[in-house]
């Protein structure tokens, strides 16, 4: 497995690798660099040389490479700093007769590196080896083991003798193999072993491999493999040989239906460790992955839309999740636990529902597991706020088809309200109000958590998200989005930040007047912002603490700001009661007919009779202007007909 064509002729999709070569003064790096261009070593030499281009065939891999020779004055160190910022990958050199220079690279310019946030791999090179002293017998490993513990983004060391042309083309080969071929993404050095990124990927091309999903990889498994990622195949001999070495080191690598997947993995660390990270590489690459071991960006359909309109999984995205549901539940037990999840997962870089805003999103049972409505709710959420990385996780999962038939952009709001009726299956739900009115206890109720005394405020905005019944037939996915008190004045210093939103709810507690004029202020505020952006959101507003004592005047002061604004009355819940007088299913009955429950403020109707007015005025000039012009047709008609008589 893993002989790679000589055919293959830059597959990393790069124009160019740009390598600089730093190091403190005298230390060769000039030399080293006209050696290996010119292969002559050099009798004069410039303090700095221009930037140095090596021939494209000089390397199997037929990337060009660019080498920057920078200055070791100190007034240039700014200059040179430019340069290590827009490296492709850092040569450090020291001079093998001077051990200052090696002492240097841990002291000044490694640490150099990392205060300028160079995060790009580090080859050391040790030059000038024909005039180290003969006596000294330390080997580079024992020099550089504790300086490459220390300092785990320097990929190899390497030492060289341009006069003697000693190793120097090997110099920039391991450079640009760093850079093509970097081993950090792949291997943890120091536990010698796959990073988890890695395992996952390897783990996910494995699958697609075994086309009659029986957990190993059969001799023509293994072979179309090998034709798809090195357009070679293998003999039946090399086959032998390869399931050999992994059961002579692994027992259960192999089975008598073939490569497993431990075996698989285990050849691919055993490649690593030899040196050959090109053979995982291609692998990868032929895959789709990038050089963060994950899909590349061409391989997820680009969305366009506009800011009103969202984004849904299809039915048939919809038929694959539920599929993967049942395949994963392993108990039957219709929860998914959070192990039986990881593995469902397990073939995609991480866990896409790891930290906000999805891991406390939907509702899970005791032991953490998430139904199939919670589970198709979380995706939901995950296609709504990021329809692209919805994609890229089904696609991880396995999903077969297009991935473009996985999403669908639904109609523009404006639309669904001149319809009178919005089309979409997931819907967005904003809630304001102030502090302690109860928006975070609305939402935990939402997602079946318990009421709880304990007050925590909310500083970022929160999701929850769940199923919610209407009838037989229309089944919808709402999702609540808590904005803090705070931070709504960020959210509408972006003039389409109510594009995205369904229907707002404006919560209060009803036993405090305060909280009462705060939300109604927030109405006010909200309302205004979608009349002077022309996304104008339905409204419901929300007394909550319904087992309370309300505050005097409060069903006045209501009464008015509802009928002042044309949104229907304040609903009363209790979530310590548990009593919600049905308002998920409202909230989304409202959300529904987009053209009512539309507030409006004194303002947008002053502007609305402006309009009319001025409309009215048209119209009755345009009417005057086509009396006139009827008029004077009717008197040029009887004038002609008077010549005529005449």
């Amino acid at each position: 497995m893993a002989r790679a064509s000589s055919g293959t002729v830059n597959p990393h999709g790069r124009t160019g690798v740009r390598i600089v070569v730093a190091g403190d003064q005298g230390t060769g790096k000039s030399s080293l660099i006209i050696t290996a261009a010119a292969d002559n070593f050099p009798v004069n030499v410039p303090p700095v040389l221009p930037p140095t281009r090596l021939p494209e065939d000089l390397y199997p891999d037929r990337v060009p490479i660019t080498i920057i020779d920078t200055s070791s004055r100190p007034e240039d160190s700014d200059r040179v700093a430019e340069e290590l910022q827009r490296a492709d990958t850092v040569v450090l050199t020291y001079a093998c007769d001077r051990p200052e220079t090696l002492e240097n690279l841990s002291i000044f310019w490694l640490p150099h590196l990392r205060k300028l946030e160079v995060k790009v791999p580090v080859i050391v090179v040790g030059c000038k080896l024909d005039l180290r002293d003969e006596n000294q017998q330390v080997s580079l490993e024992q020099v550089m083991s504790p300086i490459m513990q220390q300092f785990r983004e320097i990929e190899t060391c390497i030492e060289c003798s341009a006069s003697r042309h000693i190793q120097v083309p090997e110099v920039f080969y391991y450079a640009q193999k760093a850079v093509l071929h970097p081993t950090a993404p792949l291997f943890d050095q120091e536990s010698q072993t796959l990073k988890p990124r890695c395992v996952r990927a390897l783990k996910r091309i494995f699958i697609l491999c075994d086309h009659d999903r029986d957990g190993a990889l059969s001799d023509a498994e293994l072979n179309d493999f090998q034709v798809k990622c090195f357009n070679a195949p293998l003999q039946p001999s090399e086959i032998v040989g390869v399931k050999k070495v992994v059961q002579e080191k692994l027992s259960e690598g192999v089975n008598e239906r073939g490569l497993t997947l431990t075996g698989f993995l285990f050849l691919h660390a055993l490649f690593i460790e030899k040196g050959r990270l090109e053979t995982t590489w291609t692998v990868l690459r032929k895959f789709g992955y990038n050089d963060d071991i994950k899909l590349a960006d061409d391989l997820i359909p680009p969305l366009k839309r506009a800011p009103d309109q969202s984004v849904e999984l299809t039915n048939e995205a919809i038929d694959f999740l539920k599929a993967i549901f049942d395949a994963f539940d392993g108990d039957g037990d219709g929860m998914l636990r959070p192990r039986e999840l990881e593995e469902l997962f397990s073939t995609a870089p991480e866990s896409p529902w790891i930290g906000t805003p999805y891991e406390d999103a939907a509702e899970k049972n005791a032991f953490g597991g998430l139904s199939l409505d919670a589970f198709l709710s979380e995706w939901a959420l995950m296609t709504l706020l990021n329809p692209t990385f919805s994609v890229e996780n089904l696609i991880y999962i396995g999903y077969p088809g297009d991935p473009s038939s996985a999403i669908r952009v639904t109609r523009r709001r404006r639309l669904d309200r001149k319809k009178q009726h919005s089309e979409r299956n997931v819907l967005q739900c904003f809630v304001f109000g102030p502090m302690k009115a109860g928006k975070s206890a609305l939402l935990n109720s939402f997602i079946g958590r318990p009421y709880s005394e304990t007050y925590n405020p909310t500083t970022e905005d929160r999701y929850a998200v769940n199923v919610v019944d209407i009838s037989m037939e229309n089944k919808k996915y709402l999702v609540l989005r808590e904005i803090p008190e705070g931070g709504v004045r960020k959210l509408l210093a972006n003039k389409e930040s109510l594009a995205s939103c369904d229907i707002a709810v404006f919560v209060h507690d009803r036993s405090d007047e305060s909280s009462w004029r705060t939300s109604s202020e927030l109405l006010v505020e909200i309302a205004g912002h979608g009349e002077d952006t022309g996304f104008e959101v339905p409204c419901l507003i929300v007394a909550a603490k319904d087992d309370l004592d309300s505050f005097p005047m409060a069903i006045q002061e209501s009464t008015r700001v509802s009928q002042d604004m044309g949104v229907e009355a304040p609903i009363p819940i209790s979530v310590k009661l548990g009593d919600f007088n049905s308002l998920f299913r409202r909230i989304v009955t409202a959300a529904e007919h987009p053209h009512l429950s539309i507030p409006e403020t004194e303002a947008g109707r002053s502007r609305k009779q402006y309009h009319r007015l001025i409309n009215r005025s048209l119209m009755c000039v345009s009417v005057g202007a086509a009396v006139v012009v009827v008029g004077l047709a009717a008197y040029r008609v009887y004038s002609a007909r008077k010549n005529a008589s005449g």
